[in-house]
């Protein structure tokens, strides 16, 4: 059974990777490519399938078979492919005991292996595949949240308009390295434009008037913050602010006064602190806020979420649901994953799926075999 599951995983496997999912240029279609050849898979492994496409390459496809009552996630989405590549990213190459392709790893080796153990299986399943958690929005997941309820039931599957069934236990697929992760940070990402008063670059004035020099400076006290956070709270705990300054852009010359700089920037805090309260702090750092206008970006909550009061009640059911589900437990991760949203809907929730967050948006990305094995295996014990 090993064999014969890993040879169709890897066979759904290479199917995936050809299709050009990344994110950006938001090109999927729901009525073509991927999401065609995902429905007539599961629409042949007699599941009822409903696609939603919410337009902007933001597109959802529920497949019910049943009445099951763990629901299954996936998104199929990919970055662009590293520079680094040095083959065709789209085409699976097998390497050893490694399966490398853009998205083998994050995530369409999950999807692949649901896919072929739905094929082996005629019991109650529900996977939900989506196509837009790499652009930072996740509008499928929240639009799927609201055209559902929080008790488990059937539903009319017909329409895209038609509410979808909810189900109290959610695995979202993630690299996990086949371990069931209970627990991540929140995610915050903000816009600062600074205001100078540009001149000639020999004024003496041009050390206080550079937007430049007014983003370096707050720059330094966020960087500072984000390293003293690092080492409070409790070993072995997500610690820290893990502050990431992703762009800074301003100036024109070097013998020109900046008059406008800009710096977009992320916060992943640790599931006490909400994201907006971490960028909160950042944001009044600034040397003379009336020189810069913070924008907030995109906001989510930890796993669990919920805040404080939550936490322990929350984690306690997640760390049920992996033993009822028969998933080992792994340590707590500092990526954010589409799982927070789920549990802010009031869901159990963990995350699970084979490779490493290591591979995730690499060049020569892969996931192992031995990985896709177990987490077909996984599945199908779950859905059995």
């Amino acid at each position: 059974m090993t064999e014969a599951t890993l040879r169709r995983t890897l066979e759904h496997l290479t199917r995936l990777v050809a299709f050009d999912t990344r994110n950006p240029p938001r090109a999927i279609a729901g009525d073509a490519g991927l999401f065609a050849y995902l429905r007539d898979m599961l629409q042949g492994s007699g599941l009822t399938c409903d696609t939603v496409d919410l337009g902007d390459g933001c597109v959802y496809l529920l497949a019910v078979r049943g009445a099951p009552q763990v629901l299954f996630n996936v998104h199929v989405d990919t970055v662009p492919a590293d520079p680094g590549w040095t083959a065709d990213p789209h085409r699976l190459r097998i390497e050893g005991d490694l399966a490398v392709g853009l998205g083998a790893c994050d995530i369409k080796g999950a999807a692949a292996c649901l896919l072929s153990v739905l094929e082996a299986t005629t019991g109650p399943a529900a996977v939900l595949f989506s196509s837009d958690e790499e652009a930072g929005s996740s509008r499928c997941i929240r639009e799927f949240l609201t055209r559902s309820d929080l008790s488990p039931r059937t539903s009319d599957m017909s329409s895209g308009t038609a509410s979808h069934p909810t189900f109290r236990s959610v695995v979202v697929a993630e690299p996990t390295r086949c371990r069931a992760v209970l627990e991540h940070r929140g995610i915050g990402t903000a816009t600062a434009v600074f205001s100078g008063i540009g001149g000639h670059a020999s004024a003496a004035r041009a050390l206080r008037d550079s937007a430049v020099h007014e983003a370096v400076r707050w720059a330094s006290l966020a960087l500072a913050r984000a390293g003293a956070s690092e080492t409070a709270g409790a070993a072995g705990s997500l610690r820290g602010l893990r502050l990431n300054l992703g762009a800074v852009e301003g100036g024109l010359k070097a013998n020109m006064i900046a008059s406008a700089a800009t710096v977009r920037f992320g916060v992943r805090p640790p599931p006490e602190l909400p994201p907006e309260l971490a960028l909160a702090e950042l944001f009044a750092l600034a040397p003379d806020p009336a020189r810069v206008r913070f924008t907030p970006g995109f906001l989510a909550p930890p796993l669990p979420a919920g805040g404080p009061a939550r936490l322990t009640a929350a984690r306690q059911a997640a760390s049920a649901l992996a033993a009822r589900l028969g998933l080992p437990p792994g340590d707590p991760v500092d990526f954010w994953t589409e799982a927070a949203l789920f549990s802010a809907a009031g869901c159990d929730v963990l995350v699970y799926g084979p490779g490493s967050i290591e591979q995730a948006h690499t060049a020569g990305e892969y996931v192992p075999l031995a990985d896709l094995v177990e987490a077909a295996t996984r599945y199908r014990a779950i859905l059995s």
